[in-house]
């Protein structure tokens, strides 16, 4: 199981990664030239909220592995970002290491619309 720390460590990590907080203090949204890339629940124990894929199909794919841990982001959710329950139990969790994967894989989505001259 991933902590929060961890994933707020490597959102940040990130070449040009800047944290913001737009929806107020328990929202930390991680941004890179102007752009979310992942929305952080900091209240204990924490959820992530990242881009899974281009379309909804493919952000369901997640879910249908991890249907205890990750559901569709409120809003964003149909255009392919889910959300992942950092709190679930070891055996429904995501694993640390896929985690990490797909926090770059949405931050790679993200940086991939951005124009080259903006692109840290």
């Amino acid at each position: 199981m991933a902590r929060l720390d961890d994933v707020i460590a490597h959102c940040l990590g990130k070449p040009g990664a800047v944290e913001t907080y737009p929806f107020g203090e328990h929202v930390l949204v991680a941004k890179v030239a102007g752009k979310a890339f992942a929305f952080l629940g900091l209240e204990r124990p924490g959820s992530v909220g990242l881009k899974c894929g281009g379309t909804r199909e493919g952000a369901a794919e997640l879910r249908g592995r991890y249907p205890e841990s990750v559901a569709v982001m409120d809003y964003p959710g149909r255009y392919g970002w889910n959300r992942i329950d950092l709190g679930a139990a070891v055996s429904t969790a995501v694993p640390a290491t896929e985690l990490r994967e797909l926090v770059d894989a949405s931050y790679d989505a993200v940086l991939a619309k951005v124009p080259h001259v903006r692109r840290p």
